[in-house]
Parts: C-alpha cells; structure tokens; sequence
C-alpha cells in the first residue's frame, strides 16, 4: 500500500513538474519580426510574443519615469512603440540608435514593449582611416624570433 502512495506521489510530481517546464518554455518563447513582417501577419499578430527591431526616430521619444513612448523605423515602414517595463532605458537608448523591443503588438496599432534594449550604432563601430582620432599608425607587432633580447646586466654563469 505505501508502494502505491510513493508512485502516485511520484507520478503527481512528474506530471506538476513537466507542466512548469512547459508553460515557462512558452512564457518565454518570443518570435523576432520585421516591422514589414509585423504588418502583414494579421490576426496572429496579436497573440504572440515578439521582438521587433528598428532604429528609433528622432524626436520621437517621450519620456516619463520608465514609461517611453517612440518610433522604430525599419526602410519605409515605421512602428509607434509603448514601452512600460520595470527598468528606465538603458543609457544607449538616444535618437537614431537602433532599439529592439520585446513585446506584443496591440489591436490599436501599437507595439507594447515590456523590455527594451538599444545600442548607439557609432559608439562602437570602427574608425574610419582619415577620421579625426586615428592619427597614430599602429606599429606591426614583432614577433618573438624578431624580438631584441634584453641586455643581461649581471651575473653570468
């Protein structure tokens, strides 16, 4: 009789366990779409979680508090952005600064973003030559048959 108790506590908890792995595997399964691709998906669109990425436009940004308010545009297509996550933008999200939010996209045309992330394109790309901070050449590095020993000034055996 325990031996029928222990399997069925067993069997109970495989089954609670493998409906957590399911519905957290759902929760956080998002589908990453262009703005073109977000306007013709039609119903579907509003049931799903997405991604959507685009550089921001400037002068769209409303900010209050953590609440901000843009444009994402994508080539032609443009995409009215309501983000209210728990976080305040990250310090990269600025006019022309390519943004990816993650979200659903609401019957009123707007994509409400839960989490936002943004990175300013020319503050990591690298200098062009002839731009202004890269005047040194960078040397060839020598490699170790081509490196001078460093003169001994002691104790010889």
């Amino acid at each position: 009789m325990t031996y029928l108790k222990f399997g069925g506590a067993t069997v109970f908890i495989m089954l609670l366990l493998g409906y957590l792995a399911y519905t957290g595997v759902q929760d956080s399964k998002s589908y990453y779409v262009t703005i073109k691709e977000l306007h013709t998906l039609g119903d579907s669109a509003y049931s799903k979680r997405l991604r959507v990425a685009g550089n921001v436009q400037p002068g769209s940004i409303k900010r209050t508090g953590t609440h901000v308010q843009f444009v994402l545009v994508e080539q032609d297509q443009s995409l009215q952005v309501d983000y209210t996550g728990a976080e305040a933008p990250p310090d990269t999200f600025k006019d022309d600064s390519q943004a990816l939010a993650d979200g659903s996209f609401g019957r009123d045309g707007v994509f409400h973003a839960k989490q936002l992330q943004a990175k300013c394109a020319s503050k990591y790309a690298p200098q062009q030559s002839g731009q202004p901070g890269n005047q040194m050449q960078a040397e060839p590095a020598k490699s170790m048959t081509q490196a001078q020993p460093a003169p001994s000034g002691g104790i010889s055996n």
